[in-house]
């Protein structure tokens, strides 16, 4: 049984891994209607995220057909840091690994339990909520928010622009959809030159605020497309992942109810179930790369330009590199999972959303170990993020 992305089968955003594992079995280079080809093994995306040369990130060639070289959606998505190679690629990331300094994390965390522990605080005043709008979706707006040190009364929009932009990046789009992300990365665009114009005037503290730095950094400066569109892009990849990450958690731990007694009995186990669910439930469950050379790869022939889908989430329950792939372990060791891709594009935030992760867990379960999912739960019903919309649970 083959995948196509753009005609999904019945039921794959409920449980798409049975269709992983036929992709993994039968068919590893999977050919798609439009030339492209799904790569779905661990070894080989492995492979592919190390060697920068035969495989790129650049997708101009990939978003003219999609999106038109004028659009919004086009100019966003080949400027940001992802779906770029050096040497701008170069000059965000060295900008954004500064940035992420052990200093500036560490000083984040204690605002972070603040954080978690006055929205455990609202939620308990409700014996039924949404986990994902009060809780896994109200964090990373608030953590990505103090780093860039954007003012708190101004955050509101933030979420439905990255939900909208990222959405684009389906491989199936309708014309609202392709037009909310447009118009989100221009009211987007007009927000952050505000801002931006203000911070030149009112500069933070390099160290700990993240667009200061990207203003001031001399070694590498930015042109104005690249700060805004890469400001975007880290507002939006530190949103929609990391509300995946503790919406999945909770569903895990949910289904998994031996599980999530062991972790509340040993609460040390956190950091290796954090990455267990990272490697389950994947929150983005695609990447891809562009072939610079004609090659063959499990006797298919893939000529150079071609796409690859990236198949994350068939490569991270692979058994060939995880033993009893399907099953939630909280103490896997090693557990080498591409949850944050890999090689020179591995995720600069990986750390961040790491704390992040630990944090709002291990504080929702002290505070309700025996909380319950409930009827109602709906997948944001994209191929690329593996989420919920809507998660209702009882806090019993």
């Amino acid at each position: 049984m083959s995948l196509t992305l753009t005609n999904l089968p019945s039921g794959f955003h409920h449980d798409p891994y049975p269709h992983y594992a036929c992709l993994r079995e039968d068919h590893p280079v999977c050919g798609q209607p439009d030339g492209s080809f799904i790569v779905s093994r661990y070894a080989d995306l492995d492979m592919i995220y190390r060697d920068t040369a035969r495989f790129i990130s650049d997708k101009k060639k990939v978003f003219t057909p999609k999106f038109g070289t004028d659009a919004p959606l086009f100019e966003h998505h080949t400027t940001s840091l992802v779906f770029n190679d050096p040497p701008l690629h170069t000059r965000v990331r060295k900008i954004m690994v500064g940035a992420m300094n052990p200093r500036a994390l560490a000083s984040m965390e204690p605002g972070l339990i603040t954080l978690v522990d006055s929205l455990l605080d609202e939620i308990s005043e409700h014996k039924e909520v949404d986990l994902i709008d009060a809780f896994a979706g109200a964090i990373p707006i608030e953590v990505i928010g103090n780093l860039f040190n954007i003012p708190r009364e101004r955050r509101a929009p933030l979420r439905d622009w990255s939900l909208a932009i990222l959405g684009a990046l389906e491989p199936r789009l309708t014309p609202e959809q392709e037009a909310r992300g447009n118009k989100a990365v221009l009211d987007f665009v007009a927000f952050l030159t505000e801002i931006v114009a203000d911070r030149r005037i009112n500069p933070g503290d390099p160290e700990i605020d993240v667009l200061t730095r990207l203003i001031q950094s001399e070694e590498g400066r930015l042109s104005p497309v690249e700060l805004y569109q890469n400001c975007i892009f880290i507002l939006n990849a530190g949103h929609e992942t990391t509300t995946n990450l503790i919406g999945n958690a909770m569903m895990l731990l949910d289904h998994d109810r031996a599980a999530r007694a062991r972790l509340l009995a040993e609460p040390e186990l956190i950091t290796t179930a954090v990455d267990e669910v990272l490697r389950m439930e994947s929150p983005n469950q695609f990447g891809n790369r562009l072939t610079t050379e004609d090659m063959t790869l499990h006797g298919t022939q893939i000529p150079a330009g071609t796409d690859l889908h990236l198949c994350i989430g068939a490569a991270n329950r692979d058994p060939a590199q995880f033993e009893n792939p399907d099953v939630l372990q909280l103490d896997r060791r090693p557990n080498k999972h591409l949850a944050f891709a890999g090689g020179a594009h591995t995720c600069v935030g990986l750390t961040l959303a790491r704390m992040e992760g630990r944090v709002a867990v291990r504080k929702f379960l002290e505070r309700f170990p025996h909380y319950e999912i409930e009827e109602g739960t709906q997948r944001a019903g994209r191929i690329r993020f593996r989420g919920f919309s809507v998660l209702p649970a009882r806090l019993a």
